[in-house]
């Protein structure tokens, strides 16, 4: 695996990422950084989604009461044809590794907050 530099070496990260390894696959030849998107540039979407929040929440405790799917992923069974777009909830937003790691560093998903960290990497 290709880390950037300045990458976070530490236990919380470490397990991070191996988690992202055994339920995405990370690309060998692919430079990953906090600002690498799991569902644009990992390609992380519907049922595989679903089954890492679920991962993430299970293995780190992170409370995700203010965390919605919708904003960064397309649902599971998506149809295009039938597509309606909930107010708000039309184009998807990057969920970045660095949203990840700080969800799990302090236990909990604040949308506010990990998407200005991710707009300020």
């Amino acid at each position: 695996m290709n880390l950037a530099p300045n990458f976070p070496d530490d236990h919380a990260m470490h397990l991070l990422m191996q988690l992202l390894h055994e339920e995405l696959g990370l690309p060998e030849r692919k430079a990953i950084s906090l600002a690498t998107s799991i569902n644009f540039d990992l390609g992380c979407d519907g049922a595989d989604a679903r089954q890492l929040m679920e991962a993430l929440e299970e293995q780190f405790g992170i409370d995700l009461v203010d965390y919605d799917a919708y904003r960064y992923f397309q649902p599971e069974g998506f149809d295009v044809h039938l597509k309606r777009r909930a107010k708000g909830r039309g184009d998807k937003i990057p969920l970045t590794i660095g949203m990840l790691y700080q969800a799990v560093k302090v236990q909990q998903w604040d949308t506010q907050a990990l998407e200005s960290l991710q707009r300020n990497t």
